[in-house]
This record gives C-alpha cells, structure tokens and sequence, in this order.
C-alpha cells in the first residue's frame, strides 16, 4: 500500500535546522568581527604622536579578535557534533590572523 519512503523535509529534520542555525549564527558572528576588524584597517594614524587613533585600532582589533574566538568556539563545538565541515575554520583563521597583525603593528605612539 506504501509506495515508497515519505520524503524528508528540511523543516522537519532537527540535524538540517540546527546546521541552518548554526550556520546563520557563524555568519552573523563573522559579520560584525569583520566589521570590527575592517574598522581597525581602515583606521589611519597621521603619525606616531597620534596616540588616539592608535588605541582606537587597537581597541576595534581586539573587539574583532574576541568576537572571532566566540566564533571560533560555536565553530568548535559545531564540527565535532558533525554539523559543520571543517571549512569554517578559513573565515576565522582569516580575521584572527588580521586582527593579530593590525594589532601587533599600529603604529607606537
């Protein structure tokens, strides 16, 4: 009587939502580290003396720094339960190594 196996719908399937889920918090998480650290890029000193301008890009690099290791945690947490791939550690790796370098290289006032 059966003609085959119900098809599944994503909305029904608790591991395709929480992969959704997942995958909409790392990007929003992604987003405002970028903006964060984008901010500390875009930042210009007019010289070593400008001392303001120095902390503000440190300051919007370590914003963006902490917000990329949250995400890096939900990251973590998201690929050992099997829901993520691997690949999202790139978007990470990428804006925690940019924060790391604007931070450790702005200009000493």
């Amino acid at each position: 009587m059966n003609a085959g196996p119900e098809p599944v719908s994503p909305y029904r399937n608790p591991l395709r939502a929480s992969t959704v889920a997942a995958a909409v918090l790392l990007s929003a998480l992604h987003t405002v580290a970028g903006f964060f650290v984008l901010g500390a890029l875009l930042t210009e000193s007019e010289g070593p003396w400008d001392r303001t301008v120095t902390d503000t890009a440190r300051l919007m690099a370590g914003l963006g720094l902490a917000v990329e290791l949250l995400a890096v945690a939900v990251t973590a947490a998201c690929v050992n339960t099997g829901r993520l791939s691997r690949r999202w550690y790139a978007p990470a790796t990428v804006l925690v190594l940019t924060a790391l370098i604007r931070m450790v290289f702005a200009p000493r006032p």
